[in-house]
């Protein structure tokens, strides 16, 4: 117990003087919980910001013409057991039948020990991207583990962190062929044999990437297609439809044409199939949700990619390398991060911020959990119930489509009159709780997987005879078509090993599987352990209430393709949080489908574009409307995804204040007034301030005919007190992983939602197999796999929302703000804070200036960083958006004892740094230099430091308490990105 901490003892209400009606309603119970501080906190840290009620400071915050001056049309709270009780109710409007529809999703099982354990549990889940390397060598591990077992099994040696989802990680190897010939081949060719989301997927992308793209038969293919010829081609391997084709042919020809080829390759097959890499593949990509993530209606999943090492520094997404630390020990780290969006920019790879890290880590466990052995047994278990069902329905009379082997997919024609026929056979499958694939001209499809087994195949073979059990035996229809040479791949088998590290072999049991969990969850800082500040990321409370249904079957193991009659449940989800989020941000519709914060991005500048397009149309002539104004503070995403969307970026300059300089953004309007297509504006602007000039900047873009795009990260200081569209703007994303509490786990998953005004409501996103119903009449194509992104994270919003009604949603927005500016004022005496409104104010989040201790003390940012690890914190939000600061954010859910702690170590930082500057302290021999300290290095015999082992390692009192201790000292970044190492190496390297 910390005995210094303020008693909550005060606000217990005494049930003798609460109101009779009031004892039968716990709705507000969740708020409470929600909100940190306590009731007489709040009113201690008003009283020091001189309000004393919420309602004062934020009016004096929230600049008047932009204020919500009602409440959100949002129901009252709920209670969490009440509402839960109701959402079971709502999932059983759910029907979870036997999926057997393939295209890229396959029902799966999620070992129970990483279930419990990993996908939900805190200590993984609420983790943030590794940027602070040395407390997150756990999940960094695990991602490792990721990386090696897909450049194993896909042959090719350099892998990446996870992706979005298959189409999406397609997509981003179309850009990634064309960047690597320097964007001089502008052709891209892709096999009609690929699942049909991927190429709507790449007809979407290709078109603000200046890319020719083709869709045909493979064996149509014309290398000299586009200025330049093929940058690249792209195959699905097996086929969509499940004939696995030897494309080494083809692959010599490309090769002799200097063009790439991408193969989207399922990876359970790749067990026991020829890996890409081996038959000239010089990128492969695909899905690892079969490797234990459920399908959850289309996601979250982990996609993957992986190349050669000479490409390093074109792949998209994150790289998980090996460096070392301080004291020579093996660390890990993020790689040769200048090439992504936060350094690099309108020049990135990538726009990528979320990608998919909680699952590829589930997926890395999947691999090791199971181990090559096992992948092998499932895979080859899963073909063998192919081929026995194939040969059954053969025997049945019906035709297997294609010719050579097969693998867990089939298409099957009934012969005369099969469209009529293929209806009785889906009803009679349906009948049975299955569903299938069913093509446009009478064919229909069947996919298994690892759940499957003796009982569907004979249902699978009853539906198949109209309705009738065929008396076949299974087992029997297994040793004939291995008899056959139906389970043969012939030279396209698999010969070569993969997964060979250590680590893919050592796990067999499940006490051992447990405590490698937990002994790489225990080197990583979460929310469970202490704050993580980081301006706008948001690191909110994730409520377990909200997390729990994420695993309902009910909504867990739902195919994004099944007919929407057997996913009522979500339906009504979706159209409720649809209306919520639409109430929040003052827009007149919202498209759930993108599927993370830059992918929202992405697509509201897709939806500008088409805007303008119509509108040229309309008019008879070509659309002009190209340049996208970003301010100079904006955050990385912005400018690559308008460089994505086919924008032309024009920076606009920020003032003294770090407010938009009106006077050059009325220059740079002017100047590109006929080309203006938007601008893209966060608010509270990334300095943390609410601009007084909001409105005014909306309007000068509208009066030249642009739209203004809001980037969402930092709505959580809107939702109640104003909105996006109050603001004046046309579009927004809502970063869901941050305002409405999905968690970040370790860099992913996200969604990103995207709110739109009326006029833009035609052109939101639709899909070639499931069309969204907010899909508009001039729908942009795709921009996930999925017609609704990732679905079963959207639970966590949905409960979140309901739990805090209008009212709890708009305390949780003043609650951050005041937060912030309790923690700015108590911080000012130390540090300058940077930015702020005529008042004195900051929003939700402030920055503090500390780019004169480099010339004072020799001290830079990463010194505060590393430091504030011994006190059991993860550093603020670094360097951005000005170099040598720190951006910090509380959120609402953190209690005032919390915030205390957490200035009282900052407050500490500043009193080492002074001690450098007066000479106390070496300039170079003192604990901001040497941080983080491991428990190896205070308890070696030996103690080089003039500063004492105390001071290292316990410089608040607190810490003797509860103390984390960083897994490795300071990393060696350089050294890292100079010996590029990717996967698992030998472990007796570092022995």
């Amino acid at each position: 117990m910390n005995l210094a901490s303020p008693s909550r003892a005060k606000s217990v209400v005494h049930l003798g003087d609460a109101d009779p009606a009031s004892l039968l309603d716990f709705a507000d119970g969740f708020i409470r919980r929600h909100i940190g501080p306590s009731d007489d906190e709040v009113s201690q840290m008003l009283a020091s910001l001189g309000f004393s009620e919420l309602d004062e400071m934020s009016a004096a915050t929230v600049p008047p013409e932009i204020r919500l001056e009602r409440e959100l049309d949002i129901p009252a709270p709920r209670g969490e057991s009440e509402f839960l009780s109701a959402l079971k109710t709502i999932a059983g409007k759910n029907k979870v039948y036997r999926s057997c529809i393939g295209m890229g999703y396959s029902a799966t099982v999620t070992p129970p020990v990483i279930l419990r354990n990993v996908l939900e549990n805190p200590g993984w889940y609420t983790q943030y991207t590794p940027y602070q390397a040395e407390i997150a060598q756990g999940r960094l591990e695990a991602l490792l583990n990721f990386q090696t077992m897909i450049a194993d099994l896909t042959g090719l040696p350099l892998a990446g962190a996870s992706l979005l989802d298959e189409a999406t990680a397609a997509a981003e190897a179309m850009g990634m062929c064309a960047a690597i010939h320097n964007h001089k081949k502008t052709g891209f060719f892709a096999s009609d044999e690929c699942h049909p989301q991927t190429l709507a997927l790449l007809e979407t992308r290709a078109r603000g990437l200046g890319i020719d793209l083709i869709v045909g038969p493979i064996a149509e293919v014309n290398f000299d297609h586009g200025d330049g010829g093929l940058c690249g081609l792209l195959v699905q391997y097996p086929t969509t439809d499940g004939r696995v084709q030897d494309y080494r042919e083809l692959t010599a020809s490309a090769a002799a044409k200097n063009c790439l080829v991408v193969a989207a390759a399922d990876l359970l097959s790749l067990a026991i199939l020829e890996a890409p890499g081996n038959w000239g593949a010089d990128i492969c990509v695909g899905s690892a949700q079969r490797f234990g993530v459920p399908m959850g209606l289309g996601g979250p999943h982990a996609a993957f990619i992986s190349t050669h090492e000479k490409h390093a520094r074109k792949l998209p997404g994150r790289l998980i390398g090996v460096s070392k630390d301080s004291h020579g020990n093996r660390a890990l780290r993020m790689a040769i991060q200048t090439r992504e969006q936060h350094i690099r920019r309108d020049k990135a790879t990538s726009n990528i911020c979320t990608a998919q890290a909680l699952l590829a880590i589930i997926s890395s466990f999947y691999g090791v959990y199971h181990g090559p052995n096992g992948l092998r047994q499932i895979a080859r278990r899963t073909q063998a119930y192919t081929c026995a069902l194939a040969k059954g329905l053969t025997r049945l009379g019906h035709t297997i489509v294609g010719n050579g082997p097969i693998f867990d997919t089939i298409r099957i024609s009934l012969g005369k009159g099969r469209i009529h026929a293929a209806r009785q056979v889906s009803d009679a499958a349906r009948e049975r709780q299955i569903n299938l694939r069913e093509y446009d001209d009478g064919t229909l499809g069947v996919t298994l997987d690892e759940t499957s087994d003796r009982a569907l195949v004979a249902d699978l073979l009853a539906a198949f005879n109209f309705g009738h059990y065929t008396g076949f035996d299974v087992d029997s229809l297994v040793i004939e078509a291995a008899g056959e040479g139906m389970m043969s791949f012939g030279s396209l088998a698999r010969t070569s090993d993969f997964m060979t590290h250590e680590v893919f072999h050592s796990h067999r049991s499940e006490t051992q599987m447990l405590r490698y969990i937990f002994k790489l969850m225990g080197r990583d800082l979460s929310l469970a352990h202490s704050m993580i500040a980081l301006g706008s990321c948001t690191m909110k409370l994730n409520a377990t209430s909200e997390m729990i249904p994420v695993t309902w079957p009910e909504f867990a193991n739902i195919h994004p393709f099944a007919p929407d009659t057997q996913w009522r449940g979500y339906t009504q989800m979706f159209r409720e949080l649809e209306r919520w989020l639409c109430e929040v941000t003052g827009f007149a519709a919202v498209s759930l489908q993108p599927n993370a914060g830059a992918q929202g991005e992405y697509a509201g500048l897709l939806v500008i574009r088409a805007y303008h397009e119509h509108a040229a149309a309309l008019e008879g002539r070509e659309n002009v409307r190209d340049v996208c104004l970003i301010p100079t503070s904006a955050h990385g995403t912005n400018p690559a995804s308008a460089v994505m969307a086919g924008m032309k970026v024009v920076p606009i300059k920020c003032d003294d204040h770090g407010n938009i300089d009106m006077v050059d953004l009325r220059l740079k309007v002017e100047q590109n007034r006929k080309q203006l297509s938007a601008l893209m504006v966060t608010y509270p602007s990334t300095h943390g301030v609410f601009e007084a000039t909001i409105r005014e900047v909306c309007d000068v873009v509208h009066q030249n005919g642009g739209q203004v795009y809001m980037d969402g990260a930092n709505m959580n200081a809107q939702v109640g007190l104003t909105s996006p569209g109050k603001c004046g703007a046309d579009v927004c994303h809502l970063n869901l992983h941050k305002t409405f509490c999905i968690p970040h786990g370790g860099g992913g998953p996200g969604m990103g939602p995207i709110g739109v005004a009326e006029q833009l409501l035609p052109f939101l996103p639709g899909h070639p197999v499931q069309r969204p119903d907010t899909a508009g009449e001039f729908a942009i194509g795709p921009v996930a796999a999925a017609p609704y992104g990732s679905p079963s994270i959207l639970t966590i919003s949905y409960v979140y929302i309901a739990m805090m009604g209008g009212a709890g949603l708009r305390k949780a927005t003043q609650m951050a703000i005041l937060n912030a500016n309790y923690m700015a004022k108590r911080l000012a005496d130390h540090y300058d804070v940077l930015y702020t409104d005529a008042g004195g104010r900051v929003a939700h989040e402030f920055i503090i200036d500390c780019r004169d201790f480099e010339k004072t003390a020799g001290i830079k940012i990463d010194d505060i960083a590393k430091r504030l690890m011994d006190y059991g914190f993860h550093s603020p939000t670094m360097s951005f958006p000005v170099p040598g600061t720190l951006m910090i954010e509380p959120t609402e859910s953190e209690s005032k004892a919390e915030l205390d702690r957490f200035c009282d170590a900052m407050i500490s930082i500043r009193a080492e740094i002074e001690a450098v500057e007066k000479g106390e302290l070496d300039r170079e021999d003192n604990p901001l230099k040497h941080a983080p300290h491991t428990m190896g290095a205070v308890t070696a015999d030996q103690w080089p430091h003039a500063y004492s082992r105390d001071q290292a390692a316990w410089p608040m009192e607190w810490l003797r308490d509860a103390k984390f201790w960083p897994a490795v000292g300071r990393i060696d970044n350089a050294y890292g990105d100079r010996n590029l190492i990717c996967s698992c190496p030998p472990m007796e390297e570092y022995s």
